[in-house]
């Protein structure tokens, strides 16, 4: 998400890890992870390409795992995040939006429609919503969870806009739905 990350380097470390292990974590996604790779790829053929320095490790204020800074790059939340694999989901989350960022030149973040199909992608394609990763949430429907999850973390990253209230975030995310959940670039389809 556009303007999600908050910094704040006088936060103490509840859970999390050190912005050096953090960064050690971005590194080893964008060697190893074949998703992180192939989105960064997908940045570079859609003539965005991305260096090492577009990724970087904050404190942030905000409970997020990390965010898109259209000017700055992606940042990932070291004190909220521990593990190899919230990293790689962040990463890949982040970097889905600096595609979407990329390949549609009227993106308006400010825009609670256009912030909504972004995160409804970014939710999708990340592993975010991973039916492992909703049982550890606590979240388990006999069907349709992964299409639960999408609109919810979708609903809750749309309201962290600060151009968008709850109301807008939801009534957005209802709006663009369609269409966004079906459009799976750059993969063929969901991974």
């Amino acid at each position: 998400m556009e303007e999600e990350v908050g910094t704040n380097s006088s936060s103490k470390l509840v859970y999390g890890t050190t912005p050096q292990h953090c960064q050690q974590m971005i590194n080893h996604s964008l060697a190893h992870h074949p998703m992180v790779k192939f989105v960064r790829g997908a940045l570079e053929k859609a003539g965005c390409p991305v260096g090492d320095k577009f990724f970087k490790p904050e404190e942030c204020s905000m409970q997020v795992g990390g965010g898109f800074k259209r000017d700055d790059g992606v940042v990932i939340c070291s004190n909220h995040v521990m593990l190899q694999d919230e990293v790689d989901v962040a990463l890949t989350h982040e970097l889905l939006h600096a595609y979407d960022h990329c390949r549609a030149a009227n993106l308006d973040w400010t825009n609670c429609e256009h912030h909504a199909c972004s995160e409804i992608r970014a939710a999708n394609l990340s592993g975010d919503c991973h039916w492992k990763r909703e049982l550890n949430r606590g979240n388990f429907n006999i069907q349709g969870q992964h299409q639960i999850c999408v609109k919810r973390r979708a609903q809750i990253s749309v309201a962290l806009n600060p151009h968008c209230s709850q109301d807008q975030a939801i009534q957005a995310v209802d709006n663009v739905w369609n269409t966004c959940y079906k459009d799976t670039q750059p993969f063929d389809r969901v991974p």
